[in-house]
């Protein structure tokens, strides 16, 4: 009997190791809620500060959610492969047109490491994390001696996820922003589609590697599936969030100083007005479409 005791004391005190802590919850939903409020509520801000706000919003909640599922060292992993593959291959594009096509960035995002601006690998990290979460969502999470199949398709997975963001934020923020520039313009109100495909890349790269760390050193399958509730429904929702800012600018007519056509690199005029409307398209039918079947997939297991 004391045995048994001692081994029910044991498993309660794992539970508790597994669960977030009520001062990780508290972060996470406020990190969720400030970025909800800047990005869905029209307020009297600059561009620029909802875009550095909403940012460091994403990358508290990333860094807190993450180091609960993956340990500090884990998310750190994930951290750094997004931050050098994303650069790299940006860096790369840039100066010889693969895998993305021709552009370049303007200087509307600041300071660059060499020819990419510092925000943009943060923000393949943060709305990348939010990618991959539902992604082990609608397949499988990824652990310590995952089979082949989960190792391979969770990011292919992912990756489909973070291009759906992509095709809401490149012809608003590119086309009509002016934050980078295509080149050669492109079908998709200025976009070409080679631009999607190097995204494709560049996010299955980085989600591949930590696939195989996880496989290797992550946690155990237990480990993962006890966490449920509340905690594994937190990433859908910032995943919403960030759709909900292009449907939010599409009803609001847009943003300030945006003239009602815009001219790409090309020469070719784009009403503002459809990629607005596009961009709202795009977020709900798939960014949504992707978030609802990842919450129907939440609920279904809850009852179970």
């Amino acid at each position: 009997m004391s045995a048994r005791i001692q081994q029910i004391e044991a498993g309660d005190r794992r539970e508790r190791r597994l669960r977030p802590t009520r001062t990780v919850l508290v972060v996470m939903w406020i990190a969720v809620g400030v970025d909800a409020i800047v990005n869905l509520i029209p307020l009297p801000l600059a561009g620029s500060v909802v875009t550095v706000v909403s940012l460091l919003m994403e990358l508290t909640f990333a860094l807190s959610h993450g180091a609960v599922a993956y340990r500090w060292r884990g998310i750190l992993v994930f951290l750094l492969l997004a931050l050098v593959v994303s650069n790299v291959i940006e860096d790369i594009g840039v100066l010889t047109g693969v895998p993305f096509g021709h552009y370049h960035y303007t200087d509307e995002l600041g300071a660059k490491l060499i020819e990419v601006p510092v925000l943009i690998g943060p923000a393949y990290f943060a709305v990348g994390y939010l990618a991959w979460c539902i992604a082990t969502i609608l397949f499988r999470p990824v652990h310590r001696g995952s089979p082949v199949v989960a190792v391979i398709g969770t990011p292919l997975v992912a990756s489909f996820t973070m291009v759906a963001w992509d095709l809401a934020l490149d012809p608003s923020s590119s086309t009509l922003r002016g934050r980078w520039e295509w080149e050669d313009g492109g079908g998709y109100f200025g976009v070409p589609l080679t631009n999607f495909l190097g995204w494709s890349l560049t996010v299955y790269v980085f989600y591949q590697l930590f696939a195989l760390y996880l496989r290797r050193w992550g946690p155990e399958a237990d480990s993962l599936e006890r966490r449920r509730g509340g905690y594994l429904a937190l990433p859908v929702v910032a995943y919403v969030v960030v759709a909900g800012d292009y449907v939010v600018t599409w009803l609001t007519g847009g943003h300030d100083g945006v003239p009602a056509q815009v001219m790409d690199a090309t020469g070719y005029l784009w009403r503002s007005a459809d990629v607005y409307e596009s961009s709202a398209l795009s977020a709900i039918y798939g960014m949504g479409f992707l978030a609802l079947l990842a919450a129907l997939r939440l609920a279904d297991q809850h009852r179970s």
